[in-house]
């Protein structure tokens, strides 16, 4: 099933918490919804389901409008953070409890047969008798997902359904769901405030910020080309520089004397450049570079973080190296290295760090005609 969210404003009082959202989402594709809290990604998932109506806007279900549907006629099952189980009733009389409302139920054996089929589907084989009290949270959630596949649902919508869990149980159910839902390809759309998360399931990643959509894209796309600062950051650790662009050449504000990094092509100006911890490596003597001092150094896991400090304008950088990385050695308190930029994101300077643009079809116009604004992306080999 295909979804088409077109201009959907939603406001709650004077809070707008969608502003003209369009989103297209494919046949069988698992989306995720990703954005700080207040972003609108749990309103628009629940407009999306029917939970909550539109101020204005369609949401087109393989081109039905069912923006003014009831959420029960919509075909869609729903996941809950907190599972929203029945406590008095045995997991299996959860997992069948849409079947048994029904209009035009099945007879009982083949809504225990359902249900049976579904606690093997997500590994629960043997647990139907328990109540939801002797259940691990794990358990308990993937309950609740088997709960919302009974219907046969057109489209499964997640809000933040590992959000209660600990971390070990997060990492093995999202490796779970992916795997589940490469088997059942059903449209999937699930909320998370986690960039981990986010990536390690998700086809493509819808970016949210201030009821707007930031960006849409792959892991790849959004992490090689994010469209603004906001999105750069929001989806990981960013060292922030004012600097020059002078023929193709990128200078400190402070020092427009040494380049510290190419970029050819870019037009002239004032400029922001955005750098991840991890795209700093020392430089060879024939390459351009940032000259630093290094304040201190930790070693935390399979990764080396190293505080440092520019030479001209003292900015504070942070620095990322795999722990056996060869360039881990140079790293100590006092040392005075030369760093390179293997890719980086330029941004103008006066680009706000909030998304200002909608989504969809409305922000690849306003990409278009602000081509000399959108960001360059300049790598080296690693």
């Amino acid at each position: 099933m295909d979804i088409h969210v077109r201009k959907v404003h939603k406001h709650f009082g004077s809070f707008k918490a969608l502003d003209g959202v369009d989103l297209d989402i494919g046949s069988g594709e698992l989306i995720a919804l990703l954005g700080p809290s207040g972003s609108g990604k749990t309103t628009l998932l629940r407009v999306i389901a029917g939970l909550e109506f539109a101020d204005q806007g369609a949401i087109l279900f393989g081109g039905k409008d069912m923006a003014r549907v009831p959420v029960r006629e919509r075909g869609v099952g729903f996941v809950f953070q907190h599972y929203a189980l029945f406590k008095h009733m045995k997991v299996i009389d959860n997992v069948s409890f849409g079947l048994r409302v029904r209009k035009h139920r099945p007879d009982k054996q083949a809504i225990r047969r359902r249900a049976l089929e579904l606690l093997d589907l997500v590994q629960l084989t043997g647990l139907e008798n328990r109540y939801p009290a002797q259940l691990s949270g794990g358990q308990r959630q993937r309950v609740a997902l088997a709960r919302a596949l009974a219907v046969e649902p057109r489209v499964l919508l997640l809000d933040e359904p590992f959000g209660a869990l600990d971390a070990k149980v997060r990492k093995d159910l999202r490796r779970w769901l992916r795997q589940l839902h490469k088997e059942l390809h059903i449209t999937t759309i699930f909320v998370t405030h986690d960039q981990e998360e986010a990536m390690e399931v998700a086809d493509r990643i819808v970016v949210m910020d201030g009821g707007k959509v930031a960006q849409v894209g792959t892991v790849d796309a959004l992490y090689e080309q994010p469209v603004s600062p906001f999105v750069f950051e929001f989806l990981g650790s960013a060292n922030v520089l004012p600097v020059q662009a002078r023929g193709g050449e990128i200078f400190l504000l402070e020092d427009t004397s040494t380049p510290l990094a190419t970029a050819a092509g870019h037009s002239d100006g004032m400029l922001t450049l955005y750098v991840r911890p991890g795209d700093l490596r020392i430089a060879p003597d024939d390459r351009p570079g940032l000259e630093v001092v290094v304040d201190s150094v930790q070693r935390t896991g399979l990764l080396v973080r190293a505080d440092v400090r520019t030479v001209t304008g003292n900015a504070p950088l942070q620095v990322e190296l795999p722990h056996l990385h060869h360039d881990v050695k140079t790293f100590v308190s006092g040392a005075r290295l030369r760093l390179r930029l293997l890719q980086f994101s330029l941004y103008p300077q006066d680009s706000p760090r909030e998304t200002q643009t909608a989504g969809g079809h409305e922000l690849a116009r306003a990409q278009a005609a602000h081509a000399t604004y959108r960001p360059s992306r300049v790598g080296e080999q690693r």
